[in-house]
């Protein structure tokens, strides 16, 4: 399958990615290369990682627990001794292997440590291949506020091999596949329309459809690379979904969820808000609504879990002059940006979603 180019480094995918690899080690001749991974990417990614690449330099692994919940800058401390006490020098490598929490912790990492390393994510997930894949976001959560701290820093390049989506439990694929949604809603219509009817994808398909997915983003964020602009549009579904995802994080009442799991949640609700705001047809609406609650599980809300839920927003990176600011869709495929939102709005919004 063919790479794609982005503006700072390529996305290399299956066989080729290995081979490529291999080259750009011979020809770099790192002092030292570190392994960042977490107890499931380590005993069911690692093996066959291993397999794929012969390693000349010395190599560590360094292990991290895994979930968001060790998103967190005290598990960058963690991971900066270890670099230190390895002795690693400015001319290592790190190669981050997992999720998004591994890559975006990792990523952060190698971009602090001695001003800077140079490193190589491998992500494992479905949601890393198709999300955290593209654009050089780094970094990790502050209490609840996801995200929070990091940087916009590239790696020397990303490898997707669909064979590790083979040690994902069927809901952690459901997570990353919430996201391959939102590419065709804010994009590409025909894209949505061949993604929403689950029941008729295999494993088999995901190759051109990562593939696919990877190539949107990308178009995206080589036009916007710092969001100024076009690239807020990724943030659909985001602003309420990621801070659902934090109350649901912190409440024990209440169901830890994926990420993807938290997004659809927020898709459904901002497709309400751009029926009333943007003029989304019923239609959209009812079929994006449709879409999501037939395959992601549904969640209660009451009056004082959405309020807290809306002061949850107000910590939102997105935010600017303390405005909360959402992506809206006027069609499938088209988004307006920037748009404020009445609260009540918000409290209609959870009414649709929950009836």
């Amino acid at each position: 399958m063919k790479s794609i180019q982005t503006t700072s480094y390529e996305i290399h995918f299956n066989a080729l990615a290995y081979k490529i690899l291999v080259d750009y080690l011979d020809k770099e001749h790192f002092s030292k290369i570190v392994v960042l991974v977490d107890e499931n990417t380590h005993e069911h990614c690692l093996p066959h990682f291993l397999s794929q690449v012969q390693f000349d330099a010395a190599l560590d692994i360094i292990e991290i627990p895994s979930g968001e919940m060790h998103k967190t800058i005290d598990t960058c401390m963690e991971v900066w001794r270890s670099l230190s006490e390895l002795s690693v020098d400015r001319k290592s490598l790190m190669i981050n292997l997992g999720g998004g929490v591994v890559t975006d912790l990792g990523g952060f990492v190698a971009s602090t440590f001695k001003r800077g390393i140079k490193f190589i994510n491998v992500p494992t997930s479905l949601l890393a291949m198709v999300d955290a894949s593209v654009g050089g976001k780094t970094g990790v959560d502050l209490d609840l506020s996801k995200n929070q701290i990091g940087t916009i820093t590239f790696a020397d390049m990303v490898l997707i091999d669909p064979i590790f989506l083979d040690t994902l439990p069927n809901h952690e694929l459901r997570s990353g596949f919430a996201e391959m949604l939102k590419h065709g809603l804010i994009r590409d219509r025909n894209y949505w329309e061949k993604l929403r009817d689950l029941k008729q994808l295999t494993l088999n398909d995901l190759d051109a459809l990562i593939h696919h997915s990877v190539a949107i983003k990308n178009d995206v964020v080589s036009q916007d690379p710092n969001e100024m602009g076009l690239r807020k549009i990724l943030n659909f579904g985001h602003t309420l979904g990621h801070a659902i995802e934090s109350y649901c994080l912190d409440n024990d009442s209440i169901k830890t969820l994926l990420h993807g799991e938290a997004i659809a949640i927020g898709m459904v609700l901002e497709g309400y808000l751009s029926s009333k705001i943007c003029g989304l047809s019923t239609l959209d609406l009812q079929q994006i609504k449709d879409t999501f609650t037939a395959t992601y599980p549904r969640v209660s809300f009451h009056d004082h879990s959405i309020k807290q839920i809306i002061d949850l927003m107000q910590s939102d990176k997105k935010n600017s002059h303390g405005r909360v600011k959402f992506v809206l869709l006027e069609t499938i495929g088209e988004c307006r940006m920037d748009v404020e939102v009445e609260e009540s709005l918000i409290y209609e919004a959870f009414a649709y979603y929950c009836a």
